[in-house]
């Protein structure tokens, strides 16, 4: 069966690392038909706006989405609505993606790579299930005025709305639940609830679900700042992780660089339809085209891909295991290597992506 993939480069490193997933995809042998648009500053630049209405109208025609990165250091002094990241949050919006799942997983290999000592972060194996399309993102009113009150009143402010509804926490809370239940049988639920009204219902709503569909998966409460803690104090003991959005934005980012490099971390952004894949890393423009950047997570978003929306399991085992294997057999890039790393074993993005088909 035939599968429609929209490939969304993007900005800064998104083409470099993008190319390398692509040539991984066409190394599987299978059926896809791959359709190219922009998004991002890319996109602004050629269309006048980061998510052209040609570019989301592919999103929703397409089985699967493989997204690169956005963001430029040049398109700073837009407008809000015109920055490059906009295209993200409009993908998400439009398309439902409402749960996040990270994984931040530490390959043995890379133990070495981590900041942690090796006893500390070995056997990390976590993902965050981090909420979407609701919070301080996406929460109305918005905007700037003149304070009306607080400390001092008459001064220009700027403003945003931290909201959940029920249904919001239920359905992220499920996702995480049954992920649980495919891994360790844990959740952790991260909130602000001696502080956050909506944490308290977070929290409030979590605990409903849980006792009501899934008394089999335990369940244990953090509050944002000790998770921040705990995960470089004992990463190893998390399974699952299920957070608001502003939350699992910050955390994900700690976990992903408590493994060694944000360029190993992939992720998924599902909904009722059409997935988005991406790293969990940003554009990077600053070493965009010195062909130096670490392909792997986006890489390893393409086994997400086939294991997500097109039930491929053994495929993405097959991805999975190459990648440990180049790693096996001493290739590193340069966010990835250490000083016992020979610099003829540090290679750049396109060798990479390279030695990954080699092994496939």
């Amino acid at each position: 069966m035939s599968k429609k993939i929209a490939v969304l480069p993007g900005d800064g490193i998104g083409p470099e690392i993008v190319e390398q997933a692509v040539k991984v995809l066409k190394a599987l042998g299978c059926d896809f038909e791959m359709e190219y648009a922009d998004v991002g500053g890319v996109a602004y630049a050629n269309h006048g706006h980061p998510l052209p209405e040609a570019t989301l109208k592919l999103a929703k025609e397409s089985d699967a989405i493989l997204f690169g990165a956005v963001g430029d250091f040049k398109y700073d002094h837009l407008e809000r609505h015109l920055r490059p990241e906009q295209a993200i949050l409009g993908l998400r919006k439009a398309l439902g993606l409402f749960a996040n799942l990270r994984p931040a997983k530490c390959f043995k290999e890379l133990t070495s790579a981590s900041t942690l000592r090796e006893e500390v972060v070995s056997g990390l194996d976590l993902v965050i299930v981090r909420e979407l399309t609701g919070d301080i993102y996406f929460g109305t009113p918005r905007g700037r005025r003149t304070a009306p009150d607080g400390n001092f009143p008459g001064a220009p402010e700027a403003f945003d709305t931290m909201r959940y509804t029920v249904p919001e926490v239920e359905r992220i809370a499920r996702v995480a639940f049954e992920a649980a239940r495919k891994r360790r049988g844990k959740v952790t639920s991260v909130d602000k609830a001696n502080v956050l009204e909506t944490s308290r219902l977070w929290r409030e709503i979590v605990h409903r679900v849980h006792d009501a569909d899934y008394a089999d998966v335990e369940l244990e409460d953090l509050l944002v700042d000790n998770t921040a803690m705990q995960l470089i104090n004992r990463p190893a003991d998390f399974d699952v992780v299920v957070t608001e959005n502003m939350f699992g934005d910050i955390l994900s980012d700690e976990a992903a660089q408590i493994t060694g490099s944000l360029g190993m971390l992939a992720s998924a952004s599902l909904g009722d339809g059409v997935a988005l894949y991406e790293p969990s890393h940003g554009s990077a423009p600053d070493i965009a085209g010195r062909g130096i950047a670490n392909p792997l997570a986006q890489i390893l978003s393409v086994e997400m891909m086939l294991r997500y929306s097109f039930g491929m399991g053994e495929a993405a085992d097959d991805i999975r295991r190459a990648v440990t294997e180049v790693l096996d057999a001493g290739w590193r890039t340069g966010d990835i290597k250490d000083a016992e790393t020979p610099a003829d074993k540090v290679v750049g993005t396109a060798k990479m992506g390279d030695l990954v088909v080699e092994h496939l």
